[in-house]
This record gives C-alpha cells, sequence and structure tokens, in this order.
C-alpha cells in the first residue's frame, strides 16, 4: 500500500505534537524583541558613556554584555536550587510550575528591562546634551540593570523554549525541537531589524526620526516603549495561547 495515501496512527500523533508547538513558537518570537537590542542599542550607549575603570583601563563596550550572561547565570541558580525545590512541595508537579509558565515569566522580566531602558537612556540623553563637550558624564554601569533583567529573560524563557521543545516534540523528532528553539532566537532578530527600519521610515515621515547617526539626538527611549508595549500585548496572547495548550505528557 502506498504510503504517501495512508498514515500510520504513530505518524498521526507526531505530526498532531509538531503541529501544536507552532502557536507556542508563533507567540515567543516578538519577546525576543526586546533580547535583541542586548548586541543593539545598549551597546551603542555604552559606546558613548563613561567606562573608564580606575586610571588608565577603559572597559571595551561590547564586553558590557557579559552581565546579561551573569544576568541569566544568578536566574537559573536561584531557579534550579530555590524556587523548583520551594514549588514542588508546593505544588507537587516535578518542575515546580509547567514549563510555559516559566516562559511568560521570562517574558514579563523583558518588559520591566524595557521600561528600565527608557528611565536611563532618557537621563543618559539628557546628560550628554547639557555637557559642553558633547560626550556623556554618566557611568556605563547604569546599563547594569537593564542588561541583568535581561539576562533574567534568558534564564527564565530562553531556557523554558529549550527545554519544551525539546520536551513537547516527538521523540524522533528532538533535533528538529533543538531547532525551534533557535530560530526562535533568529526570527526576533530578523524582526527587530524589519522593525527598526519601519519605526524609522515611520517618524522621518511624520516628523522627527526616533533614529539618527547621532545617538544623542535619537529618541531610542520612544523605542524602548514601543518594544514594552509590543511585548506586552505578546505577553496577554502568549497566555491565552497557553491556557489552551495540552502537554504531551500529563503533569501533575
Amino acid at each position: 500500500m502506498n504510503p504517501w495515501r495512508l498514515a500510520t496512527v504513530t505518524q498521526v500523533e507526531e505530526t498532531k505534537l509538531v503541529v501544536a508547538v507552532v502557536p507556542i513558537w508563533l507567540g515567543t518570537i516578538a519577546f525576543g524583541l526586546s533580547v535583541a537590542q542586548t548586541s543593539t542599542f545598549f551597546i551603542k550607549q555604552a559606546v558613548l558613556m563613561d567606562r573608564k575603570l580606575g586610571k588608565h583601563f577603559v572597559i571595551p563596550p561590547a564586553s558590557i554584555y557579559s552581565l546579561a550572561a551573569f544576568g541569566m547565570l544568578i536566574s537559573v541558580c536561584i531557579y534550579d536550587k530555590l524556587l523548583v525545590p520551594f514549588l514542588r512541595r508546593k505544588t507537587g508537579n516535578e518542575r515546580g510550575i509547567s514549563i510555559l509558565r516559566w516562559i511568560d515569566i521570562g517574558m514579563a522580566f523583558a518588559i520591566i528591562a524595557m521600561v528600565v531602558a527608557v528611565v536611563v537612556e532618557k537621563e543618559r540623553r539628557e546628560k550628554a546634551t547639557s555637557s559642553i563637550a558633547g560626550s556623556t558624564p554618566m557611568n556605563v554601569f547604569w546599563l547594569a540593570p537593564q542588561f541583568m533583567i535581561l539576562g533574567f529573560t534568558d534564564g527564565f524563557a530562553l531556557v523554558g523554549l529549550q527545554e519544551y521543545f525539546y520536551d513537547q516534540v516527538p521523540h524522533s523528532m528532538r533535533s528538529l525541537g533543538i531547532g525551534l528553539y533557535l530560530s526562535v532566537i533568529g526570527a526576533a532578530n530578523f524582526l527587530s531589524s524589519l522593525l527598526i527600519t519601519v519605526v524609522d521610515k515611520v517618524t522621518s515621515r511624520l516628523g522627527k526620526g526616533w533614529f539618527e547617526k547621532d545617538l544623542n539626538k535619537s529618541r531610542v527611549d520612544n523605542f524602548y516603549w514601543l518594544l514594552a508595549a509590543i511585548g506586552s500585548a505578546n505577553l496577554c496572547l502568549y497566555v491565552y495561547l497557553a491556557s489552551r495548550y495540552t502537554y504531551k505528557n500529563v503533569q501533575q
């Protein structure tokens, strides 16, 4: 019998599992827009800030990204050693709470990080424009909170996504699950570039563009507000999708 005309029960069930993760995949891309800023505008801000550490050492701008990795390590330690054992005793769930719930906590951290980034950027730009030399007297470690909070986002959301896609796809397709996890990051970075292009064209036509060659004349803080709004709307959509999701393995 032609295998293309008749599928086995196993093939049908595996297909259903793959189709079921697609809405979750789509619902997690938008939060990655915030994560993408750690390697774009956050670094541009660091270039214009005071990066002196002592009399002779100047911190390389890109190295400030290590604060996000530090935040991720802290969040993973708290997750594994404190939260999971505590919640496991409270809920009886092996993971403490469901995988998708861990992810939406990380998405909430991404929104908070954007709000913090707005406050820091406004202060940085005000000090830069009021400076006679045009330089920013603000210390680069003012960026630490937003990097650290986005590190918490990685620790909850990205680790959760990796676990989710690996666990919920068919056992024979776990390499596909890892690919889906990585594609969330790739798609988010692509959409970040596209969003910047669209916002730049729209704001330029309406008057003053948000993105200028000189960051001190730009309105990156408005862009961070936009990302926070997108993240909030996306979180609502994600919570709805997660509430309707049925796990492959029944969780107590």
